[in-house]
């Protein structure tokens, strides 16, 4: 039996709640800048391509065969992956050519340049208007994230004043679905879950009261799915099969959500999930805890899908869209 689950109204006294799901944000008075923020998230990933880029771009080093290949195995070790870094070099080495450069420190303005270009047509934020209801549909594999994210979208929607309704499509885990009407109380919004059944029929029941409540987004979550597990991925299939019967041309976007940790691996996640479900945007989450943030111009010169988010940090407004200038900034040494 589907379960509509609504927030109740706050108590006259606060209370911690049951199944507590990330730390709840301070004021935003006392907290730094999002610039400051992406700085402090991606300092492992600087840490280790800045700290040797650091060294290699020193003063008075000159630029020769050797440099490119000390250069290509930092690239490489920071899990920008062969070919990106490979496309990288020819770009270098293009300009050392085409400009006559002969000092090492003049690379380093160079590459993060190179980076923002390779980066750039991953910059697309996500606008969630044209529909509505605006169906968007999670997919990733087992804790890369999904249902974190799903909570943070909510509330940066409510934000834009949009209405907001959470579908629980992981009726496999017990816990997927608790920890989803805990951010549904804590946002206030309604949550559609069913104890046990189909994913499908969850969704499409949740599509079915957002028409009804003329609600403007849906978040659709869905069951983790490894690539190689192929029943289960012919049944995430179905429920995008589902979502397009119940609205034609549903879902408006196929988010998949990569925990960064993964490093090279998240590329060969998205190649799988974009075969099987045609993925329009990408959510990149645990940036903050991981020095593989380079993975993202690995995933730009194999299969350069939009990255709508990226998460940073455990508050609520630590998820934003993606900018690739800031971004390569970030984990470059000052």
């Amino acid at each position: 039996m589907f379960s509509f689950f609504k927030p109740k109204p706050p108590a006259p006294e606060p209370t911690t709640p049951a199944t507590p799901v990330e730390p709840a944000p301070s004021p935003v008075e006392s907290r730094p800048g999002w610039a400051q923020r992406l700085k402090q998230g991606l300092a492992k990933t600087r840490d280790r391509l800045g700290g040797q880029l650091a060294g290699l771009f020193g003063v008075g080093r000159k630029i020769d065969a050797e440099l490119f290949e000390e250069l290509e195995t930092i690239l490489i070790t920071a899990d920008v992956g062969v070919d990106a870094t490979q496309a990288l070099l020819d770009t270098l080495q293009k300009k050392v050519r085409r400009e006559n450069l002969t000092e090492a420190s003049d690379l380093q303005a160079a590459l993060k340049q190179a980076l923002v270009d390779l980066l750039t047509p991953l910059q697309a934020p996500l606008d969630v208007t044209p529909h509505k209801p605006f169906i968007l549909m999670l997919a990733g594999v087992n804790g890369a994230g999904k249902t974190t994210t799903i909570g943070k979208l909510a509330k940066l929607y409510q934000s834009q004043g949009l209405s907001v309704l959470l579908a629980a499509g992981d009726t496999f885990r017990a816990a997927a679905r608790e920890q989803l009407q805990v951010w549904g109380e804590r946002n206030n919004v309604t949550v559609v879950s069913q104890e046990k059944g189909d994913s499908a029929a969850v969704i499409f029941d949740a599509i079915q009261a957002a028409r009804a409540r003329n609600i403007d987004v849906v978040l659709a979550d869905t069951a983790g799915r490894l690539p190689t597990q192929l029943h289960l991925m012919e049944e995430i299939r179905k429920v995008k099969r589902v979502i397009e019967k119940a609205i034609p041309g549903a879902p408006h976007e196929v988010l998949l959500v990569l925990d960064a940790n993964t490093g090279q691996n998240a590329v060969t996640q998205v190649k799988a999930f974009d075969d099987a479900l045609g993925v329009t945007g990408l959510a990149l989450t645990k940036l903050d805890g991981t020095a593989k943030g380079g993975a993202i111009a690995a995933i730009a010169q194999a299969r350069p899908i939009p990255v709508r988010y990226i998460g940073v940090g455990e508050t609520v407004d630590d998820l934003r869209p993606f900018d690739a200038r800031e971004f390569v900034e970030a984990i470059f040494p000052v």
